[in-house]
C-alpha cells in the first residue's frame, strides 16, 4: 500500500501510513503520533499532540503507522538535510522531510500496527503474541 502510494504520487520523496483513530485514549497519549493531511493525502503536520485542535466540531483524528518508503535518492540524500526545530521539538523524524520542504503521501490503512515505544507496549505486544 505504501509503496503504491509512492509510485503514484510522483511529487512525494516519501510515503507512510494513516489509520482512523477509534480509540479516545489514543488521542491524548503522546506516544502514538498524530498525522494531518490535505485533500490529496500529502503530510500537513505530525505531532504527538491531539491534531487538529477540536473547537466543537466534527474531528477525525489519525495515527501516523511508522513505516516508511522512500525514493532512492531521497534516502541517499536524507541524513544531509539539517534538522529543524519541530523536529527537535517532537522527536519526529518524518518532520525534517517536511521542513525541508519535501513531499508525503500518506496512504490511509485498515490494518492496526502494535508499534513497540514504551516498556508497557512491549507487554501489550507479548501478550498479543502469548508468549507472556
Amino acid at each position: 500500500m505504501a509503496v503504491r502510494s509512492l509510485e503514484g504520487n510522483p511529487e512525494a520523496q516519501m510515503a507512510t501510513l494513516k489509520r482512523r483513530i477509534d480509540r479516545l485514549d489514543e488521542i491524548t497519549n503522546p506516544n502514538v503520533v498524530k498525522v494531518v493531511t490535505d485533500h490529496r493525502d500529502f503530510a500537513i503536520y505530525f505531532s504527538r499532540s491531539p491534531i487538529p485542535y477540536n473547537r466543537g466540531g466534527a474531528v477525525t483524528y489519525f495515527k501516523h503507522i511508522g513505516l516508511y518508503v522512500y525514493r532512492r535518492e531521497f534516502l541517499l540524500d536524507y541524513s544531509d538535510l539539517p534538522v529543524g526545530p519541530l523536529e527537535q521539538a517532537e522527536r519526529l523524524e518524518q518532520l525534517r522531510a517536511l521542513e525541508n520542504g519535501f513531499a508525503i503521501h500518506v496512504a490511509e490503512t485498515q490494518y492496526e500496527s502494535l508499534g513497540v515505544d514504551t516498556p508497557e507496549d512491549l507487554v501489550r505486544v507479548q501478550a498479543h503474541l502469548g508468549v507472556l
